[in-house]
């Protein structure tokens, strides 16, 4: 296993993306910290770690809040010892049009988006400066780098942890911290399967505004994860995957042209 021995700590583990990272990083041989605001929801993902024979510790915390962010540290070494790894999947995203977003939607999504990304990202990194090495993943979104309509806090927060990425990887390279990030399209949770039931033609309208055809699964996101995360990926510094089977590669105009014609049609 490639992650054997290391110590990992997951935000947004409760659910979604996070959740599956977290169990992707564990099979790897990793012991994972779990952690997430709904503590429930954490508790269940840790217990399924274990039930693969590694060590995992659900922590509540809530990342925009820097005391609540430091006692994830803090009790993370008091239990591991060390943080080798640091994915940040913690997110929230509310579709509203501009005019209609109040401030309170505002601050709460740039509070966690990207305030909690940074708060994470800096207590994490004193810690690995420390110890002289570790491997952050950051997660954006292809929101990072395309508008999406009734996205405006969300794309303004995503589009922040891209660069965030950036300046910290190249401040930590010297320390062998490698900072870098993935960018997930729409990916399969149960958040989105939720809103297919309720809306059946969402899944065929996006389906044919991607090239490759198809939504991302959860393990097209952690395949990825796994790279950033391994030995295989110490030299690269402040990089993004985009992972949307093709939409960012697209013009905006070519991206909604394949949802009504696509030139290969008979």
């Amino acid at each position: 296993m490639k992650l054997e021995g290391k110590v990992a700590i997951v935000t947004g583990a409760g659910s979604g993306i996070g959740k599956a990272i977290s169990l992707a990083l564990s099979r790897e041989g990793a012991d994972v910290v779990t952690a997430d605001i709904d503590i429930k929801s954490v508790k269940e993902v840790a217990n399924e770690i274990r039930s693969l024979g590694h060590r995992a510790k659900p922590i509540k915390v809530d990342v925009s809040d820097s005391q609540e962010v430091g006692q994830l540290v803090e009790k993370t070494l008091n239990y591991f010892g060390k943080i080798d790894i640091l994915v940040n999947s913690a997110g929230i995203d509310k579709l509203l049009p501009a005019e209609e977003l109040t401030e309170a939607d505002w601050d709460r999504m740039i509070a966690v988006n990207l305030k909690g990304t940074f708060l994470c990202n800096q207590a994490v990194g004193k810690q690995m400066i420390k110890q002289k090495g570790g491997k952050i993943v950051n997660i954006a979104s292809t929101g990072s780098h395309r508008a999406g309509v009734g996205q405006a806090a969300y794309c303004a927060s995503k589009g922040g942890v891209l660069l965030l990425t950036k300046v910290l990887a190249i401040e930590w390279i010297k320390y062998g911290i490698n900072v870098n990030s993935v960018s997930p399209g729409t990916t399969m949770t149960p958040m989105v399967e939720k809103a297919i039931e309720e809306y059946p033609d969402l899944l065929e309208v996006r389906q044919k505004m991607i090239p490759s055809r198809r939504l991302n699964k959860p393990d097209d996101i952690t395949r990825a994860v796994l790279f950033l995360t391994s030995p295989e990926s110490d030299n690269i510094v402040g990089q993004d995957i985009i992972i949307d089977g093709g939409v960012c590669a697209a013009t905006p105009g070519a991206a909604y042209a394949l949802a009504v014609e696509p030139p290969w049609s008979e």
